[in-house]
């Protein structure tokens, strides 16, 4: 998490009144009203004033981007309707205040919220009564938070094999694992939602098999749960290392609440960590585990950290952060080894550790969807509007194998802001709202008071353009094939990975 803090009041207070012509036509002026941020924004057609403060994780708006009649979070890419407030697009779920805008003579004026109606779709005939979501995801939630936002009034199931309801995973490695972030922020939603929303939320539920002919899913007892329109959000499950010396009780990974229940708690008796795997997630870890005191080891088979992901030069710049930190690298290395007090490497080499945390990476949940006879080719095969290769059946997440961007290609992304935004298309498209899923992909690493956005998608690439100063954290890395730009990961530059973002769309 990058942070609590939200935007200080500044700019003109609206309430007093703003000529009109300080309002940029097709922009936005920020100012405030009795103190509270506002975004006072100006089209042909009139004035619409909403709330400076992303919903999300309280991201400043104004320094943002405006993309027609929306904006987009600085620090995430949370997207919102100018005129509504509407969150349109993950990782905010919350619209934002819709404000009162009048105008008097050649001054506007913001004097009061108003409210709003979001849109809805109209109930139809064709709209399947019974909705099954298997996951309690990122892709699970948000399709289920998006069918009732849009005001579907059938049934709905949401199956999840987890024990704690929907939480905001991404802050499980980062500050909760730290210790700044207490445990309320972590659901994304508190416990009466659901029961608001009409959502059968069943947690610890694993479903055995989905019978596609009877149109069921089935649970581990043999319960029979009916649907006319089914999502398969079925997530990434940690992979572990093979062998009985890492199936100690003092072996974690990292992917659920109780996993990160379970490190924090080994920490309170700990001196020292090894973390099995540079991974996103391990080095995120790391830096976690060094804000509670903790002396961490990572051991990685790579020379250097996130080099497949993000280069060599961005790879290197994380590894300086670490080594700062007072992180230890053991690089080109391979733990062999745990007795349950000490790593041995291969190369001999022995660690203390009072636990071990693996971050060697996830693998799809495929099993439900092979055995009900889906089409599968290392993801569940879906086509833009998130269609399994069964009618009635949709695949979101972290399964999901879709098209991308030039045609042949077919993605299968491990990013909770892409899963959340898969579940939000599946959902409209059950409602008979043709979307298709064209968003680049984006995701964000905090490593101590750094943050590493990235957009697009590069498996490979033939050259790696850099402007500006890695080292100062305020560069932009493009990653290309040929004369194309697949994907940017920005140091300090916000507003440039959200124009990229714009720009890899499609």
């Amino acid at each position: 998490m990058d942070g609590s803090r939200t935007e200080e009041a500044a700019g003109p207070d609206f309430s007093r009144g703003v000529a009109i012509t300080q309002a940029p036509l097709d922009g936005f002026l920020a100012g405030h009203v009795s103190g509270e941020p506002v975004l006072l924004v100006r089209r042909t057609d009139g004035f619409w004033a909403v709330s400076a403060t992303c919903t999300h994780y309280g991201g400043p708006l104004s320094e943002g981007l405006a993309v027609g009649d929306t904006v987009r979070c600085p620090w995430h890419h949370a997207c919102f309707d100018l005129r509504s407030g509407e969150a349109l697009a993950a990782p905010a779920m919350s619209p934002l205040d819709a404000w009162r805008v009048e105008i008097e003579g050649d001054l506007v004026f913001v004097r009061a919220r108003e409210k709003t109606s979001l849109p809805t779709t109209p109930a139809q005939p064709a709209h399947p009564g019974r909705i099954v979501i298997i996951g309690g995801g990122a892709a699970g939630f948000a399709a289920a938070e998006m069918l009732r936002r849009r005001g579907y009034q059938g049934s709905l199931a949401l199956l999840s094999a987890d024990d704690a309801p929907p939480c905001d995973r991404p802050n499980l490695s980062k500050d909760y694992l730290a210790g700044t972030a207490p445990e309320d922020w972590i659901p994304l939603k508190p416990p009466e939602f659901y029961a608001e929303h009409a959502i059968d939320l069943r947690l610890g539920f694993e479903v055995a098999r989905v019978d596609l002919p009877a149109q069921e899913a089935v649970g581990p007892n043999g319960e029979r749960i009916g649907y006319d329109a089914l999502l398969l959000a079925t997530g990434a499950e940690p992979i572990r290392l093979k062998g009985p010396d890492f199936e100690r009780n003092n072996v974690y990974v990292l992917r659920s609440l109780a996993d990160a229940r379970a490190i924090i708690a080994a920490t309170h008796h700990a001196r020292c960590v090894v973390i099995v795997g540079a991974s996103f997630i391990g080095l995120e870890a790391a830096a976690s585990l060094r804000a509670r005191g903790l002396e961490v080891h990572v051991v990685a088979p790579e020379s250097t950290p996130l080099e497949r992901v993000m280069g060599q030069g961005l790879g290197a710049f994380v590894r300086n952060l670490h080594e700062q930190q007072g992180v230890r690298f053991h690089l080109d290395a391979t733990a062999v080894a745990f007795d349950g007090d000490r790593v041995t490497l291969a190369d001999g080499t022995r660690l203390d550790a009072d636990f071990v945390v693996l971050g060697v990476g996830v693998r799809p949940r495929l099993q439900l969807a092979i055995d009900a006879g889906l089409a599968v080719d290392g993801g569940v095969i879906v086509d833009r509007m998130m269609r399994a290769s069964h009618p009635g059946v949709y695949a979101a997440g972290d399964i999901a194998r879709y098209p991308g961007r030039v045609a042949g290609e077919a993605w299968r992304i491990e990013h909770w802001v892409v899963a959340e935004r898969q579940g939000q298309v599946a959902a409209l498209n059950m409602l008979g709202e043709p979307t298709e899923f064209i968003d680049a992909p984006f995701f964000w690493s905090q490593h101590y008071d750094q943050a590493i956005r990235y957009v697009g998608h590069a498996q490979a690439w033939d050259a790696i353009r850099l402007d500006g100063s890695i080292e100062n954290a305020d560069a932009t890395v493009r990653f290309e094939a040929g004369d194309r730009l697949l994907a940017a990961a920005t140091l300090g530059r916000d507003l440039e990975s959200l124009r990229i973002g714009e720009e890899l769309r499609g």
